[in-house]
């Protein structure tokens, strides 16, 4: 991926303040959808910003980054073309884009390391869908 979209909530803002630095390094252009402090805010504002930029082509991929990851990947995975997962490991990053062609990275914040939190992000933006009988299977997804 080339180009990522990322959102979060105040508990994952001094994280996708350090994400977005990573990337950009990396040679990743990066959207940022917000938000931009740690005042509280609601999480679904933006992650709807991001959702959209992917299923509008504006973007490769995404990233969520909140406390858990539970409530940005709830959210996302609203959209009929989103596909997000929660990951707190680069061998779990690694599997849902091999295998569930996952357009959405959803970091915990609360639950990882900074480090891993790049490790985490590098392999998801790195590793493309595998495609065979696992195609198949994410075809099936979709209930819409």
């Amino acid at each position: 991926m080339n180009t990522i979209a990322i959102g979060c909530d105040h508990a994952g803002f001094d994280y996708k303040e350090k994400l977005k630095t990573y990337l950009i390094e990396k040679g990743i252009q990066v959207v940022d959808k917000g938000t931009y402090s740690s005042d509280s805010v609601d999480y679904p504002d933006f992650v709807h910003p991001v959702a959209q930029a992917v299923i509008n082509s504006e973007t490769e991929g995404g990233i969520l980054i909140c406390g858990t990851g539970n409530g940005v990947a709830m959210t996302a995975n609203k959209y009929p073309d989103i596909r997000a997962g929660i990951c707190w490991s680069k061998e779990i990053a690694e599997l849902i884009r091999l295998h569930n062609d996952a357009n959405i990275l959803c970091i915990p914040a609360r639950f990882v390391s900074s480090h891993m939190m790049m490790d985490i992000a590098q392999t998801f933006v790195e590793t493309s869908f595998e495609g065979g009988r696992h195609k198949r299977r994410v075809d099936k997804i979709c209930v819409c």
